[in-house]
């Protein structure tokens, strides 16, 4: 019998040591650090996906759709790209103009060995939605050629570049920003098209919104 108890309360000390040791580390899987950031890092994006399939629901008229869709995109592009970015993952890019007036993108990530180490639940939140959302742009903008819906075009496409920049410039950063010519070469071609998609985006959104209002 005293046997029994010994082994027993043995058994009990190592259970206890083992969710001891345990506990931490389902805290620290679990906790987020900035849920302002993380709230809102899944917001702007989620919405702009809702309020486009629901926007005949909402409203019947395209360019009030179409004006609240671009304006969640622009709060999510520049909430992810200047602050869940940082504060969920430690990573960051911006491009900088140098004193010769030359143009210079830079990605940045921070070090592996600081004491400041993101949890896990924030960084999982951070890459779910940056990777998830643009396959749905990519499918918005598949069935909207297919379904030849050529005023919905404008609004898919800004989706899919505006969501595939903060992507791309993140898997850079994780990936430590290298670069050669061809990618610098690269860069520079992105930039431009980025350009000329987002001033004929403002054309066409001129024109729609005119055409609209001539009705």
């Amino acid at each position: 019998m005293d046997i029994f108890k010994v082994v027993s309360y043995v058994g009990y000390l190592h259970c206890d040591s083992a969710v001891k040791v345990a506990f931490p580390v389902v805290q620290i899987a679990f906790i987020i650090v900035h849920p302002l950031a993380s709230f809102f890092h899944l917001f702007f994006r989620t919405s702009a996906i809702l309020v486009y399939l629901l926007c005949d629901i909402l409203s019947s008229r395209f360019v009030v759709c179409m004006v609240i869709i671009i304006l969640l995109l622009s709060c999510d592009f520049w909430t992810v790209k200047n602050v869940s970015g940082r504060l969920l993952v430690g990573l960051r890019w911006w491009n900088q103009v140098d004193v010769d007036g030359k143009s210079h993108w830079v990605f940045e990530s921070k070090k592996v060995n600081s004491k400041n180490t993101t949890p896990s639940a924030e960084s999982r939140v951070f890459w779910l939605g940056l990777i998830v959302c643009p396959i749905f742009w990519i499918l918005f903008v598949l069935s909207t050629i297919f379904s030849f819906n050529i005023k919905w075009l404008v609004v898919v496409v800004m989706g899919l570049v505006l969501q595939w920049a903060n992507l791309y410039g993140y898997i850079r950063c994780k990936l430590g920003g290298k670069s050669n010519l061809r990618n610098i070469a690269k860069n520079y071609l992105g930039v431009q098209i980025f350009k000329q998609v987002c001033e004929r985006l403002s054309e066409l959104f001129v024109f729609c919104s005119f055409s609209e209002y001539l009705r």
